[in-house]
């Protein structure tokens, strides 16, 4: 265990808001590079802080035991990373493509599948995975912050663990002029692969990294493995699933249920309205008797979150941005442009949550403009709400207890 770390600390002045959430959650350290457990991220994208005292361990000696625990792909589950716990390793590159999951709709699941498969073979294979490596490492070094050329290779070899030169990005002029997310850079970028030193390049990042978890998982021990199309979309929707019964788990406390107000917490968690207890103050007055929201019902909504883009496209096809909308038209327009069918209650709810006017409708700026913050979970702080304790939920609780 390294207890001293003070001379590190000033690297986070030179890290971006993800490097630093990263860094913060991360606990284990192999040859100067830092890996999350699997615990590690989903504290990171379901909690503000770690739940623990952050201490580092050096996994040389036991990564090949800790790898040792990783099930084939075909064993997966939507509890793959509760199981693991911390048993596992991930890396920063790998963390980013978790978090382009938790918010990416299933239809996005094969285009994701198809920029992975660069020969078109229908499998993906280690060498084409590792590409990922290369695609979000170039992305980071093209927003490093300028600074002690020093301070900047520590923090590279930290989280990529290898030293790189800023001098050896492949950048055309003023290909930065428009920010783009993560999952845009990867979609950009393994197209053209093939066509670049980036496939050329995977032999060598293989052997100048360490095997992960996700590796293991994907690959099996010996990388020889590949993976179908099939499997791949069962991790990323088991990803999915896994973290929604996570968050509505932490409110449950073992019912079948969570309170509207609950429900509330979870969708305000990650974004950018201040006020947010005039939120809950008006779902309160709106929703005296509490009916609870299930965990079907709570998945379908989020599921209709990640599609929010195409729901935004109907709706301004339609004219709808202009205008507010009732609910039943929302629960029609969610319907057809996502596929996904939200109850009676569920939209009840939604809209006696963000109907501020409380004239039953709901306006492009009082819903689509404050979600589209939400699907920055994980890449942004979270922000802790105040709970208020309701008759209710102490009953809830007392029945748990029992």
């Amino acid at each position: 265990v390294t207890e001293n770390r003070s001379d590190l600390e000033d690297l986070h002045l030179y890290a971006t808001p993800r490097e630093q959430r990263f860094r913060r959650f991360a606990s284990l350290e192999f040859e100067g590079q830092l890996y999350m457990t699997p615990y590690d991220f989903i504290q990171a994208v379901t909690s503000d802080e770690p739940k623990r005292k952050q201490e580092f361990y050096n996994a040389k000696t036991e990564l090949n035991q800790i790898l040792m625990e990783t099930p084939p792909v075909w064993k997966g589950s939507s509890k793959l990373f509760r199981n693991l716990n911390e048993k596992g390793v991930i890396s920063y590159t790998e963390y980013l493509f978790l978090l382009c999951i938790l918010t990416k709709p299933h239809a996005g699941f094969r285009i994701a599948f198809n920029m992975f498969d660069t020969d078109g073979n229908e499998m993906v294979d280690k060498k084409e995975f590792l590409v990922l490596q290369e695609i979000f490492r170039k992305k980071n070094e093209k927003r490093e912050k300028r600074g002690d050329e020093e301070k900047r290779a520590m923090l590279r070899l930290q989280l990529y663990g290898y030293h790189t030169s800023t001098n050896s990005v492949l950048k055309t002029e003023g290909e930065d002029l428009v920010p783009r997310s993560y999952w845009d850079t990867l979609r950009r970028s393994t197209s053209q692969a093939l066509f670049s030193d980036l496939a050329e390049r995977a032999d060598d990042i293989s052997s100048s990294l360490s095997d992960t978890t996700l590796l293991v998982h994907f690959f099996g021990k010996k990388g020889k493995a590949e993976l179908n199309f099939e499997d791949f979309y069962r991790f990323m929707d088991n990803l999915q699933t896994e973290v929604l019964e996570i968050e509505f788990l932490s409110y449950s406390n073992g019912m079948n249920t969570i309170s509207e107000e609950d429900f509330a917490h979870i969708l305000l968690r990650y974004t950018n309205v201040e006020n947010t207890s005039s939120y809950l103050e008006n779902m309160r007055c709106s929703i005296p008797e509490e009916k609870g929201i299930t965990f079907e019902e709570f998945r379908s909504f989020f599921q209709f979150l990640n599609n929010l883009e195409d729901f935004t496209i109907a709706m301004q096809m339609y004219n709808f941005a202009s205008r507010s909308i009732g609910q039943d038209e929302f629960k029609r327009a969610v319907y057809v442009a996502t596929g996904v069918k939200l109850s009676a209650h569920l939209v009840n709810t939604v809209f006696k949550i963000f109907d501020v006017d409380r004239d039953d409708q709901l306006s492009y700026k009082e819903f689509i403009g404050i979600m589209k913050d939400r699907l920055n979970r994980g890449f942004r702080g979270y922000k802790p709400i105040q709970r208020y304790t309701t008759f209710k939920s102490c009953v809830r609780k007392e029945l748990y207890s029992r």
